[in-house]
């Protein structure tokens, strides 16, 4: 038997999340961590990266207003929220490999049909390490945060992970 570190509950080795508080039991197959920095990847959670409230937009919206939206807050991405859901994510990746260089061709264009659908989330209570995965493995500079209920209520961008990275590393911000 294995005990869950957060709730103390014995499960069968071997088992993917506790069987009481249906954390994640995964870390406790990986090697000891060799460094600070590796042993905070493991053990902090999303919350501590504190992440910026997003800007979400309807699918209907026309893309012009959304990138000028996206200049003005200085941001790298809006989500697009249906129903209190996240159905997309529009990046600058996206307005770059996207759009042409004939605004006209677009400005009027609902954002639906040149962001990224149904984008990878994280709950607060995710592991940094599983957003520096998700976003390894998927190419992605940024991920948006949901709630229990899938409503938005965060974006973690890779300048949010270099901060992290650099403050464990005690390197002046």
């Amino acid at each position: 038997m294995i005990c869950c570190p957060f709730c103390g509950a014995e499960n069968i080795p071997g088992d993917d999340l506790c069987e009481v508080c249906h954390e994640p039991l995964s870390t406790l197959h990986l090697p000891e961590p060799a460094t600070e920095v590796e042993r905070g990847l493991i053990k902090d959670r999303l919350e501590s990266l504190n992440p910026r409230a997003p800007v979400v937009v309807e699918p209907e919206m026309p893309v012009l207003p959304v990138l000028r939206m996206m200049l003005d807050h200085k941001i790298g991405c809006v989500l697009v929220v249906k129903e209190a859901r996240v159905v997309g994510i529009f990046t600058e990746r996206d307005a770059l490999l996207r759009l042409s260089d004939d605004p006209q061709e677009w400005k009027d264009r609902p954002v639906s049909e040149f962001m990224t659908p149904n984008p990878q989330t994280l709950d607060l209570k995710a592991k940094v390490a599983f957003a520096v995965q998700r976003m390894d493995q998927g190419g992605y500079r940024h991920v948006p945060v949901v709630d229990d209920q899938q409503r938005p209520i965060g974006v973690i961008s890779v300048r949010d992970i270099l901060r992290y990275l650099t403050e464990r590393l005690g390197a002046p911000v």
